[in-house]
């Protein structure tokens, strides 16, 4: 193992490294990330480079590697636990080990990117290191040392795995590493070969025989470079149809790890808060304190959640049925990015007394919270969002003495006269099941004669607001019932007199906008009533509201619940009954129902035709076995095209214009078959060389007839080249008896015999 070795072989690996954690770059997306790559990287190199010069057992190798791990990890992957920012601490090596056995999971469950948040650098950190170490350890240490390409290539996948769904260049870099991993390849195998040949030429010269370095050296590394050369063009140019192609692309949605992962906050495992509304107006919370918020701003609504799924029995955060961006929940890093909101900046302090729940409560939209006191920690590992909805969520609920820090951005809202001329918004919401036919009615009456969008949704939330009156049902108040079902919804309009409070009219409103197009959902939060920037929110501020998206403003806050007023008398229904007289005409005779002798429109010819299930099946069996040939084709591409390299090289010998041609091109064959059967004849050899190299008494008479044909005088005849070619499909049949299937499948492939000369020919053929 010389110093240039070594030397080459580590940049090789840096270089293979550098492109392979452009995968995990997506993930952490910041300066730190970079320096523990680089002096990861030189840690690792050094371990592998030490334990090579030194020839330490593999158990030595992992210890000093731990070593290195717990000394290094620290101060590059939990930098906020090391002393003076160099030095470990207690508590950042228990939290380094922890992260190793953790921190995977928690690197799914978080929106990216992370940066350096807690210890989520760890397991970049220990991936980087055990490839590095593994990878130059192999390369430098082991007789396959071909197989050092492997760990960053694993290096690569694993940042695929874990990182998002979407990332941006994926075949430039893919196609990066695999250049590299083919650089590497080669150059150890013309190292490997080099190495052969000197060997060779040195038990030849001590023999007093004729050396054959140089030419032949450089021939073998021109072949290998001419071989990889070709094999990344084939994967270039099929990589590039790949993503170039319509019909090659991928129609599904990319699926890494954090897309199938489970996340632990599922916001359809709790009760809708919707469901409780009427439980913070009993008498014994309505005057409860439940949080305390410093700088809310004067009619600022605080918000619980925000709910978007109505099955026709309660609005929900996202829905059971399928997928929805809203029911999705993460953990946040650092901050989220509120830069393209156009509206006022907030610091907010809150405070909890009596409120409880998962729900956090959060003001406008969400940047970032900073949790405080003995409980701080549990929360901030507790706490997820949603950035979709605005709402925020903490495992196990928060209690009494929490308080949290939260900066937020509250949105510049539109007039009222502004709302005339909005339009509906492109968001993505889940569908409603049937509306209550009472609704569609009062919505007709709202908005007949009306064209705008926008002034059809003021005129409905308007109609609410003027006929509907406010009673919780609770006390000496007006019965009304609780509940926001499709029933209570039907009451509401059916009712002599519109009754109800918040939790209906904000269901009401939102199923009525989005009948009319509008993509809108529900949140269930409190309106304090304080022109104080400190207030103290109580059960009687509980409250719902409507947000509408709107093409013009985005989400946009609405407020449909009507003002408290007097409640008039309902108007009693008048009991007498008319008495109509008896009809003396007689009813007319029974004729048949015109209808019912009509027939059915034949309307299958708008509906589409079903796939048989046994058609569908062979078609997906079709699409999964064509990608599969696709696929495969690919990988076998470089060796079809060596197969019929090599193919029409014979052709072109056997056919060629003179006798003489077709004897020196028959000679040719066999000793290109000589070649790539791993015999390794001296350079420049003559016929009998080589067939001496054979060793075979059949090789030595073509040989002889070969050397006749081409320098005896005379013109051989057309049966002579005939016979040489049958003795050669003779003698390469015999130099594959007694081979196993792969030996004969290697010398098939072989580039040995496409170098230089040969190579040359076979294009000059071409151009003929």
């Amino acid at each position: 193992m010389t110093s240039r070795f070594v030397v080459a072989n580590t940049f090789l690996l840096w270089l293979a490294t550098a492109v392979a954690v452009t995968a995990l770059w997506p993930i952490y997306q910041d300066p730190r990330f970079t320096i523990l790559v680089a002096v990861t990287v030189v840690l690792g190199s050094a371990i592998a480079i030490l334990g090579a010069v030194f020839r330490w057992s593999s158990a030595v190798v992992l210890l000093v590697g731990f070593a290195v791990f717990l000394v290094a990890g620290v101060p590059l992957a939990v930098p906020d636990e090391a002393i003076g920012g160099v030095l470990p601490s207690f508590a950042g090596i228990v939290e380094l080990l922890k992260s190793v056995a953790l921190g995977w999971k928690q690197l799914l469950t978080i929106v990216l990117p992370v940066g350096d948040y807690q210890a989520l650098l760890v397991p970049a950190f220990v991936l980087i290191l055990v490839s590095t170490v593994v990878a130059l350890s192999i390369a430098l240490r082991s007789r396959r040392g071909e197989l050092g390409v492997i760990p960053p290539i694993l290096l690569f996948l694993a940042g695929i795995a874990f990182g998002p769904d979407a990332v941006p260049w994926p075949v430039p870099w893919a196609l990066a590493l695999f250049s590299i991993v083919l650089l590497w390849l080669s150059w150890r195998r013309w190292r490997r070969r080099h190495i052969q040949v000197r060997r060779l030429d040195r038990a030849t010269a001590s023999q007093g025989g004729r050396t054959f370095e140089g030419a032949g050296a450089e021939a073998a590394g021109a072949r290998t470079v001419v071989g990889a050369g070709v094999i990344l063009a084939i994967a270039a140019a099929a990589s590039i149809a790949v993503v170039t192609l319509p019909s090659l692309q991928p129609t599904a949605e990319r699926t890494v790890l954090r897309t199938a992962m489970e996340q632990p906050f599922d916001p359809r495992d709790y009760p809708s808060p919707l469901s409780g509304f009427r439980r913070y107006l009993n008498d014994d919370r309505v005057d409860d304190s439940l949080f305390t918020v410093t700088g809310l701003p004067v009619g600022g609504r605080i918000r619980i959640a925000t709910l978007d799924s109505y099955d026709g029995v309660v609005y929900a955060v996202g829905s059971p049925a399928v997928d929805s961006a809203s029911g999705s929940f993460v953990r946040i890093p650092a901050t989220v990015d509120q830069s393209k909101i156009s509206g006022t900046q907030l610091d907010l302090t809150v405070t909890v007394d009596d409120y409880r729940g998962v729900w956090l409560p959060t003001v406008g939209k969400f940047e970032s919270v900073d949790f405080s006191g003995s409980d701080a920690r549990r929360l901030r590992d507790a706490f997820y969002y949603n950035d979709t909805s605005g709402t925020a969520a903490v495992i196990g609920g928060v209690s009494r003495g929490d308080s949290y820090q939260l900066r937020a951005v509250n949105p510049s809202q539109p007039t009222g006269r502004a709302l005339l001329t909005v339009t509906p918004g492109s968001a993505d919401l889940p569908r409603l099941g049937e509306l209550p036919d009472e609704l569609s009615a009062a919505l007709d009456g709202y908005v007949g004669g009306l064209v705008d969008p926008g002034a059809r949704l003021s005129a409905a939330i308007n109609g609410l607001r003027q006929e509907g009156y406010i009673s919780h049902g609770l006390g000496d108040e007006e019965p009304s019932r609780s509940g926001h079902a499709a029933d209570r919804v039907t009451e509401l309009f059916s009712a002599p007199r519109m009754i109800g409070d918040a939790e209906q009219y904000a269901v009401a409103a939102a199923l009525m906008a989005r009948q009319l197009g509008f993509p809108a959902r529900v949140v269930f939060g409190f309106a304090p009533d304080s022109e104080s920037t400190r207030v103290d929110v109580r059960g009687s501020d509980v409250s719902a509201w409507i947000e509408v998206d709107t093409a013009e403003f985005g989400w946009v806050t609405i407020d449909p619940v009507p003002e408290e007023r007097p409640i008039p008398d309902e108007v009693p229904e008048d009991p007498k009954q008319v008495a109509r007289p008896q009809s003396i005409v007689p009813p007319p005779p029974d004729r048949p129902d015109i209808k019912q002798n009509q027939s059915t429109p034949d309307t299958e010819q708008d509906e589409p035709q079903a796939i048989d299930p046994v058609i569908a099946a062979i078609l997906a069996i079709l699409r999964v076995a064509g990608g599969v040939l696709l696929i495969v084709a690919i990988l076998l591409a470089p060796f079809a095209l060596v197969i019929a390299a090599k193919v029409r090289r014979r052709r072109l010998r056997r056919n060629a214009p003179t006798a003489v041609q077709r004897i020196r091109g028959g000679w040719d064959e066999f000793a290109d078959a000589v070649v790539d059967h791993g015999y390794a004849p001296p350079k420049s050899a003559t016929r009998s060389e080589v067939a001496a190299v054979v060793g075979s008494l059949p090789s030595r008479v073509l040989a002889a007839v070969a050397d006749r044909a081409v320098f005896a005088p005379g013109e051989p005849r057309a049966s002579d080249a005939d016979h040489v070619w049958d003795a050669v499909i003779e003698l390469r049949a015999a130099l594959a008896a007694g081979l196993t299937r792969r030996q004969r499948l290697r010398a098939l492939v072989s580039l040995r015999s496409l170098g230089g000369y040969s190579v040359r020919n076979l294009l000059k053929g071409a151009r003929r």
